[in-house]
């Protein structure tokens, strides 16, 4: 540290005390009883102020630069505003001793011998307090809470802003150290605010707010009369009795003399946010300082150690960035760094470090020796086990230990030294003259080495990393670069004031110098970017800079010097520029440059940094085919070419090396067509066709289908345009494609027709099938699209195709339900089993669903289609056994329709004759197995119930009896147990009006018959009405034998012959019988294939006017 005077003026009386503006541009003093107001840039006196009557103790500026106040021995305090100009004033009732501005609310405190008081802004009056001992000095906290209030008694009174008194301070030596100064530290980075006071009892002491000292007191050895702080805190200013202003850290550790006087200093003060201090002396003086704080600091290659508050050391790690302080309490003078050791230079010792670990990453450093003694010298070198101390010619070379080993005479003053490394103990130092000779020395040879001699001073030095070039910047601010062993200068370049070897690179420097970094590779031209600073390390892409007082590794792209190789196609030293650091984009470039060049070894390396596996996979497989033999280079690099997208460089390769068919690949795979096209020219139409199918596909896959079917065509591939304009509906397309196809394409037609139907075109599809001849897929086209009639009329023309059309007729009329027109389409399909097996279908539904009626009509069908069917000699017996079996069912479901409406709905629209007689009907027919759905339960219960309605209690009885053996519904049991109690009272005989006759034999036959629907005397079975159940006046005949069916119907048809000589009788019973409506049935031999009330031949015959013949359920439609 040195201080610099910059300018200084008397005034006639004793300058007591001053203050800066806090813009730092005026600065007034007091002196004498005036102010004076002087500009700080070169000392102009700009204003005296004349307001006291007597000498102006002191002066103070807020802290908003809007005024200042100043305190007299003539009691009065006056406050001025910024431009000069007294606005108030206010007295105490003894001299003023000091004034002091709250640096938040701008409340101003003035103290004199006796109170002190608080003025604001705000306030109209003064608010006083009374003060025990004379008040000398006092200081507001910074975040303007409390006031010190410093006593002539030694005491220390802390107030808060209304003045109470909150710590009180009893200073050891008390009266006999009167306080004459004190001040609380500006610095924002304490956690506690620190009072520093300065006492005639000639000590140092510091104070938090609580009270309590922290450290201990230090000796000034003078009486002091002022101490300010530094604008942050770091540095404390005293001046006093000795004549002169000592600079102190905030710790109280003498660092050295601002300035000399002639007299007592009574103030000094910092000027806000800079270096300058300002002094005022008893003979009225008044000093302005510059103080220049020089940089002390060592380097060795990623650890930075540099002096920082004057006291202490920071080593600080440039790549991790990681930070160390060492407290050393004292100035230090001088560091050096190597390797594992640290140096300090201290005033009365130099102290050496260690780390405590051999990692490159360790920062914990520990004591090795202490040297206590005083040195004087201008550089200081540490090495393995010596220091070396440079002063002026001389160099010494001590041991850790303090013991002088060795010593170096040069010739002229040593400008310049640093340890180039070595073995422990044998290290090697550069040296630099300032005659311009640069010397190689060993700390264990007495003998220096002269490398080289230059015309000038040298001014900074390095060596290069295999110890083959030397670099200087000499005092032109030129870099010059020589060869160690031939001595030539290889190259100079301008403007350079410290240079520094790439370590990690052989022919790369770098040098700095008015305002640019300059980077150097080899003999290429340099390359420069702004930096400020100076460059003091190069390592790998970083470049450590010192700029004012801070040390930063800047991390610098290697990119230049790179490409300046690679512009020479040095593909290895390219490379090797790389891996000290370039950005991705770099390293791709060189991976292709070296590539092209056919370098694979550097591409290879340099893709697998960008981590480029296309371009490796392109790498093996070249290196693959070198060693199988392949020492075509074209071939090579039109790969290479085409992996880049140098397509037509690529294609011109493969032509010249006699691939062409590789060039036509590469074209078509990259869908350029129409260059693929221009490459082949005139050629071979079988390729120019591929090309185009190639173009349609990719069409095709860009999704431009209109394109693709259009290429598609002209290179003859119609199933694909085919498919595409399918897939997209498009019709008149296809229709063109079609029409103009021949009819031997069956394949692309078929296609064409497929298509038609599928987009709801059968018309097309039809002209398409006719145009190859294929009538069986127009038939399947006629029956899938429904169109009936063109089905018919085709199969007309061909009979062939009857089955293909009536079939799917008859299942299509099924699902319609239109069964009858289904039976007839399956009959004329000659289908007759699927016509059975669909009615058997539907009969089972109607029964699962209880439609019974629906039921019966489907059996009678069934029946009917049996008797068709047993037209055939081979299934006459089967069928005609169906027939009958079908037939009884109908009846059976026919009658149990009404006995199912009457037990299941409230209202019945039958007769109780007719539920009784049709109840009776299904008892009998009910003696073996029970159809499904058929209720014997439902059967019984109507029975029992028409029964005693109509007299029949006798079969009443039996019913109920009947139904207590069966599982009843529980809606039917209250009814059935009544009707059981209720049946008893009745007699046990049934009404003689209900007696069936037989009418063949005119046996009255019994309600209950144990033998079915027939007579119990001839056995003859009862004709039955459909409609009220009644047994009909029908008798079954049979035919004589050689009469035949026909003749016996046209027998039947005459009318009967009427003689009128007959007697008279016979008319009358004839007529009487016609007219009560019976028939008259002449028995004869039964034929097979006869059934009760049928219509065939061989069965009963009835007049027009039986109730049989209109009998819908068993012998016609419903």
């Amino acid at each position: 540290m040195r201080a610099v005077l910059t300018w200084r003026d008397k005034a006639e009386q004793c300058v007591y005390d001053l203050a800066f503006k806090p813009d730092g541009t005026q600065l007034i003093l007091a002196a004498g009883n005036r102010l004076l107001v002087y500009d700080t840039s070169d000392g102009t006196l700009l204003q005296p102020l004349k307001g006291h009557k007597d000498t102006v103790y002191c002066v103070a500026y807020a802290k908003d630069g809007k005024r200042f106040a100043s305190g007299s021995a003539d009691k009065s305090v006056i406050i001025w505003t910024s431009k000069l100009e007294g606005i108030l004033k206010y007295t105490h009732n003894d001299s003023i001793q000091c004034v002091s501005y709250n640096p938040v609310t701008h409340q101003l405190a003035s103290c004199s011998s006796s109170d002190f008081g608080l003025w604001s802004p705000e306030q109209k009056s003064v608010s006083k307090h009374k003060s025990s001992s004379k008040i000398t000095c006092c200081s507001w906290t910074n975040d303007g809470q409390y006031l010190a209030l410093g006593m002539f008694s030694g005491v220390i009174s802390i107030r808060n802003r209304n003045g109470e008194e909150k710590v009180k301070i009893e200073r050891p030596g008390g009266s006999l150290s009167p306080l004459w100064s004190i001040c609380w530290s500006p610095s924002r980075e304490e956690h506690n605010d620190i009072l520093a006071v300065a006492d005639w009892g000639q000590k140092l002491s510091f104070y938090q707010l609580s009270g309590k000292q922290i450290g201990k007191d230090r000796s000034l050895n003078f009486d002091p009369c002022c101490l300010s702080y530094f604008t942050k805190g770091e540095y404390i200013l005293l001046g006093g009795s000795d004549k002169q202003v000592s600079l102190f850290t905030k710790d109280g550790v003498r660092l050295g003399t601002v300035g000399e006087q002639n007299s007592w200093v009574w103030t000094c003060k910092v000027k806000p946010d800079s270096n300058y201090v300002v002094v005022g002396c008893q003979d009225g003086t008044i000093s302005f300082y510059q103080l220049i704080f020089s940089t002390v600091h060592g380097l060795y290659k990623d650890r930075y150690a540099y002096r920082d508050s004057m006291t202490d050391v920071i080593v600080q790690h440039l790549i991790t960035e990681q930070k160390v302080r060492i407290k050393c309490k004292e100035l230090v003078k001088k560091i050096a760094i190597y390797k594992n050791r640290l140096a300090i230079q201290l005033p009365e010792k130099i102290l050496i470090y260690e780390l405590y670990s051999d990692d490159s990453l360790d920062m914990r450093y520990r004591v090795k020796e202490k040297i206590v003694r005083k040195f004087e010298c201008n550089l200081l070198v540490v090495c393995a086990d010596h220091i070396i101390l440079c002063q002026e010619k001389r160099l010494q070379c001590l041991s850790f230990s303090g013991v002088k080993e060795r010593e170096w005479q040069m010739e002229s003053l040593i400008r310049y030294i640093k340890v180039i490394g070595g073995p422990p103990g044998r290290e090697g130092l550069l040296v630099g003259l300032k005659n311009g000779q640069i010397l190689k020395i060993f700390v264990d040879s007495l003998f220096a080495i002269v490398l080289l001699k230059q015309a000038t001073a040298v001014r900074c030095l390095d060596m290069s990393a295999s110890r083959n070039k030397l670099a200087v910047v000499d005092e032109n601010d030129t870099c010059l670069v020589y060869d160690i062993h031939t001595k030539e200068l290889l190259f100079q370049e301008p403007n350079a004031n410290s240079v520094a070897w790439n370590t990690q690179c052989e022919d790369m420097l770098c040098f700095s110098g008015g305002g640019y970094l300059n980077i150097k590779a080899s003999t290429f031209p340099v390359h420069q970017q702004k930096l400020q600073g100076f460059v003091v390390g190069y390592n790998g892409s970083r470049i450590f800079c010192l700029h004012a007082f801070s040390m930063s590794a800047v991390e610098v792209p290697q990119s230049a010097p790179m490409y300046q190789y690679l512009d020479r196609k040095m593909f290895r030293e390219a490379y090797q520029i790389a891996c000290l650091g370039v950005t991705d984009t770099d390293w791709r470039e060189l991976a292709m440059e070296a590539l092209e060049g056919l370098e694979f070894e550097t591409a290879k390396k340099a893709f697998t940094r960008v981590q480029d596996l296309r371009y490796l996979e392109l790498i093996n497989s070249i290196e693959e085919r070198k060693k199988r033999g392949e020492t075509n280079n074209d071939l090579f690099l039109a790969d290479v070419f085409s992996y880049q997208g140098k397509f037509h460089e690529a294609a011109r390769l493969y032509k010249r090396s006699g691939h062409e068919n590789l060039a036509l690949d590469m074209y078509t795979d990259l869908r350029m067509f129409e260059y693929a096209k221009d490459f082949l020219g005139s050629g071979d139409p079988k390729e120019t066709k591929m090309l185009i199918t190639k173009q349609a596909d990719w069409a095709r896959n860009i999704n431009e289908p209109k394109a693709a079917v259009e290429m598609y065509i002209s290179a003859g591939e119609h199933g694909k345009a085919i498919e595409i304009s399918g897939d997209h509906g498009w019709v008149d397309t296809l229709i063109d494609i079609a029409r103009k196809l021949d009819k031997a394409e069956r394949e692309p037609l078929l296609m064409c027709a497929h298509y038609f139907k599928k987009l709801d075109n059968p018309g097309y599809a039809a002209e398409t099938y006719l145009k190859i001849g294929d009538l069986k897929s127009l038939v399947h086209l006629h029956v899938d699209t429904q169109r009936w009639d063109e089905a018919f009329a085709l199969g007309e023309k061909h009979p062939e195709f009857k089955d293909d059309i009536y079939v799917p007729y008859a299942q299509w009329l099924a699902e319609n339900d239109r069964f009858e027109e289904a039976q007839k389409a399956f009959h004329k399909a000659g289908r007759q089993r699927e016509a059975v097996r669909v009615l058997e279908q539907l009969t089972h539904n109607a029964v699962v669903e209880s439609r019974f009626n629906d039921a019966a009509y489907y059996y009678w069908m069934l029946s009917m289609q049996c008797l068709d069917i047993a037209q055939d000699p081979a299934q006459k017996d089967v069928m005609l056994g169906k027939f009958h079996h079908f037939q009884h069912l109908a009846e059976l479901y026919h009658g149990y329709h009404a006995i199912q409406r009457y037990t299941e709905e409230p209202f019945s629209f039958h007769l109780p004759e007719t539920l009784f007689n049709i109840s009776r009907f299904l008892l009998h027919s009910l003696t073996k197995d029970t159809p499904l759905g058929i209720s014997k339960v439902n059967t019984l219960f109507t029975l029992a119930k028409q029964s005693k309605a109509l007299g029949a209690y006798k079969l009443a009885r039996h019913a109920y009896d009947k139904l207590q053996g069966l599982q009843t519904p529980a809606r039917f049991q209250k009814s059935i147990e009544l009707g059981s109690l209720t049946i008893r009272s009745k007699p046990f005989q049934d009404s003689e009006e209900l007696v069936p006759l037989c009418y063949r034999c005119s046996t009255n036959n019994p309600l209950l018959n144990n033998l079915g629907n027939v007579c119990i005397n001839c056995r003859q079975p009862f004709v039955f009405s459909a409609s009220s159940y009644e047994v009909l006046h029908l008798v079954e005949f049979y035919l004589e034998e050689g009469i035949t069916d026909e003749e016996a119907v046209s027998l039947i048809d005459l009318e009967a012959p009427r003689h009128k000589r007959e007697n008279k009788w016979q008319e009358i019973a004839s007529n009487s019988i016609l007219g009560a409506g019976q028939t008259l049935c002449v028995s004869a031999e039964r034929r097979p294939g006869s059934t009760p009330g049928g219509r065939g031949l061989g069965g009963s015959c009835s007049f027009p006017d039986s109730e049989a013949g209109r009998d819908p359920g068993l012998h016609g439609r419903r």
